[in-house]
């Protein structure tokens, strides 16, 4: 698995609240079992507890990616090392049960996390997966959708560096409106000049009899 993949641990946490729609699905253990995705065995450890713990997380992933997305690059390396320095895993070379077309174990780095508990072990990995998307492919590559009220966090993996939402569906949403805006701002920029017109012609001049 390629480190660069534990990235969306954190985009997934951060995702799980839309602070502008006052929406929270991370509200039960299920919720928080559900993040781990294929990783059955780490998600077993998740108990009532961790629900709490993972919202303190998750605030602390969405302050990284607000201060990235507002160019404080200083400041989102920084609360993103606080993560690390709490949060630690060992990165290990792993095969797992995985066979090349030789036969050989398909060698690939893995973290190994060390977890007094499921938020832990979620954070580390989450935490360590959002570095490697940073310093691979820069701060400016983490975003918030810039369709509101969505403000869902993002990695920005576009060639030219162009993603401003978190989804397709954000993307047309955003772009329908300002297609509406525009057509609003025609309709009233032709009727002031249609006014202008009126007010500007001359009054028919009166006839003496």
């Amino acid at each position: 698995m390629e480190l660069a993949y534990y990235s969306d641990y954190a985009v997934r946490l951060v995702n799980t609240e839309e602070p502008a729609r006052n929406k929270d699905v991370l509200a039960s253990v299920e919720a928080v079992r559900g993040l781990f995705g294929v990783n059955a065995q780490a998600a077993r450890r998740a108990t009532d507890a961790d629900v709490t713990r993972f919202r303190s997380v998750r605030a602390r992933l969405r302050a990284v990616f607000e201060a990235a997305d507002s160019g404080d690059e200083t400041l989102a390396v920084d609360l993103l090392n606080s993560l690390l320095l709490e949060f630690p895993v060992s990165p290990q070379i792993s095969g797992h049960d995985t066979r090349d077309e030789d036969g050989k174990p398909d060698w690939h780095m893995h973290l190994a996390d060390h977890p007094s508990n499921a938020t832990a072990g979620y954070a580390a990995i989450a935490a360590m997966g959002l570095a490697f998307h940073l310093t691979s492919y820069g701060v400016d590559r983490l975003g918030l959708c810039e369709a509101p009220p969505c403000r869902n966090a993002y990695l920005d993996t576009s060639t030219n560096r162009s993603r401003r939402y978190c989804s397709d569906r954000c993307a047309t949403r955003a772009n329908v409106a300002a297609y509406r805006a525009r057509k609003r701002l025609e309709a009233e920029r032709t009727a002031d000049t249609g006014r202008s017109v009126v007010t500007a012609q001359p009054s028919s001049p009166s006839t003496d009899l």
